[in-house]
C-alpha cells in the first residue's frame, strides 16, 4: 500500500488507437482470454456490432452481449455481475460511452475477469483508468469505486468515432481541459492524487501536455468531426481527450472542477441534458477564478468553450432560473466529505463556490459582449 509520500502512475497494460482498429479487436482480445461479455446498448451494437463479432469470431474468442440499459448504477452493475458468473467470463468488454465503461469496469472486478474498453466516442477520459463513477437509477451521482489494476486493454477507433456528433468531441475536450487545471492545483496542495500518491514527473508532464494539444489542435478536429474524416489533428485531439486525459487525471489528481460537476448532478431538470464534459467545462471556469487566474489565462479557457458551443453560462446550463437555495445545493455536494474538491491549497466554503458560479456567468457574457463589439 502506497502512503502520500509515495509518487505513484498507474496506466491501462495497452493502448491502441487508430482507424478501423474494432476489425483487430480480436487480436488484442484473444490474448485476454476465450470468453467474453460485450456490454454495448444498442445503437452502439448496430453501428459496429457486427464488426467486433466478426473480428472476436475470427480469433475464436466465444462471446455473448448483455444490453446496456444506460445508467452506471449499483443494479445495472450486480445485473450484469450475474451475467457474468452464469457464463464463466474471462472477458468483460465495454463498447459504448462513457457509462457503459464505467460500467464494464465495475463489472470485471468482482469477476476478477480480464477488462478491454471499446469507446465508441471521445467525450470523457473514462476508458483509462482504474475507477467507475457510479450514479444512481436516476442519473444523481452516488460515488467513485476504485480497482486494484486498470483496464487490460484500451481500444480506440478513430473511424468510428468521427462519426460520433461533433458535441461528443466537444464535450471530451472540455472534459480534457481540465485535466492540467484540477492537476496543478493538487500538486501546488501536495495533495493526493487517484492512485493514492504524489504525482510523478511524468503524470505532471502528460496533464502540461494534455492542454497544449488541446489548445493546438481542437478546432481543427472538431472541424474533422463535423466532415466525418479522420486527420492528423483528429487523432491527436481523440489520444488527447482519451489517453492523455485519462493518465493525467488518474496520475494527477481531480480537483474542484469535477466536484461542482458532481455537485450539478444534485439537481433536477434539464441540466441532466447535458453531458458530463459540458458541466465539466462550467465547473473548470469556476475552478479557474477560485485560483484566481490571470484574465488573459481565464480568457484563452473562454474563447475555446465558446468556438466549440460549450456552455459557459447559467443560460446555457439549464440554471438561469435556478434560485439561490439551488445554487448552495450545488456547492454543498460539491463540499461533501471525500469530494475532490479538498484537494486544493486552499479551504472553500458554500458560498464561495456560488459566489464562482454567477461569477462563471458574469464573465462568460462580458466575455462574449466584447467579442460581439469587435466584430
Amino acid at each position: 500500500m502506497s502512503t502520500l509520500s509515495d509518487k505513484v502512475f498507474i496506466s491501462p497494460a495497452r493502448y491502441v488507437q487508430g482507424a478501423n482498429a474494432v476489425e483487430r479487436a480480436g487480436h488484442y482480445i484473444a490474448a485476454l482470454g476465450g470468453r467474453a461479455l460485450i456490454i454495448a446498448d444498442d445503437l452502439v451494437w448496430k453501428m459496429a456490432g457486427e464488426q467486433l463479432a466478426q473480428s472476436l469470431e475470427s480469433e475464436g474468442v466465444e462471446f455473448e452481449r448483455a444490453v446496456f440499459e444506460g445508467e452506471a448504477s449499483r443494479r445495472e452493475i450486480d445485473r450484469l455481475v450475474e451475467r457474468g458468473q452464469q457464463q464463466q467470463t474471462k472477458v468483460v468488454i465495454g463498447f459504448g460511452g462513457g457509462k457503459a465503461i464505467d460500467t464494464a469496469k465495475a463489472v470485471a472486478d468482482p469477476l476478477l475477469a480480464a477488462c478491454a474498453i471499446l469507446p465508441t466516442t471521445a467525450s470523457t477520459d473514462a476508458p483509462t483508468s482504474a475507477l467507475s463513477v457510479i450514479y444512481s437509477d436516476e442519473g444523481e451521482f452516488d460515488s467513485y469505486r476504485f480497482y486494484n489494476r486498470n483496464p487490460d486493454l484500451v481500444l480506440v477507433d478513430t473511424a468510428i468515432i468521427c462519426k460520433a456528433p461533433p458535441r461528443f468531441l466537444a464535450s471530451g475536450i472540455a472534459d480534457a481541459l481540465a485535466t492540467w487545471v484540477e492537476a496543478r492545483g493538487v500538486i501546488r496542495a501536495d495533495a493526493s492524487n487517484m492512485a493514492g500518491g504524489r504525482a510523478t514527473l511524468l503524470g505532471r508532464a502528460i496533464g502540461e501536455k494534455c492542454e497544449e494539444v488541446l489548445f493546438e489542435h481542437a478546432l481543427l478536429a472538431w472541424q474533422a468531426n463535423q466532415a466525418q474524416i479522420v486527420t492528423p489533428s483528429f487523432e491527436a485531439v481523440v489520444e488527447a481527450n482519451t489517453l492523455l486525459s485519462g493518465l493525467g487525471f488518474e496520475s494527477g489528481g481531480l480537483a474542484a472542477a469535477h466536484a461542482i460537476h458532481n455537485g450539478f448532478t444534485a439537481l433536477h431538470g434539464e441540466i441532466h441534458d447535458l453531458t458530463h464534459g459540458e458541466k465539466v467545462a462550467y465547473g473548470t471556469v469556476a475552478q479557474l477564478i477560485l485560483d484566481q487566474t490571470p484574465q488573459a489565462e481565464l480568457e484563452k479557457y473562454l474563447a475555446l468553450y465558446v468556438a466549440l458551443g460549450l456552455p459557459i453560462t447559467l443560460k446555457a446550463l439549464k440554471l438561469d432560473q435556478a434560485s439561490e437555495e439551488d445554487l448552495y445545493r450545488v456547492a454543498e455536494a460539491a463540499l461533501k466529505e471525500g469530494e475532490s474538491s479538498h484537494n486544493l491549497a486552499y479551504e472553500l466554503t458554500p458560498q464561495q463556490i456560488v459566489h464562482a458560479l454567477r461569477a462563471v456567468d458574469a464573465h462568460a457574457r462580458a466575455f462574449m459582449d466584447k467579442a460581439i463589439s469587435r466584430e
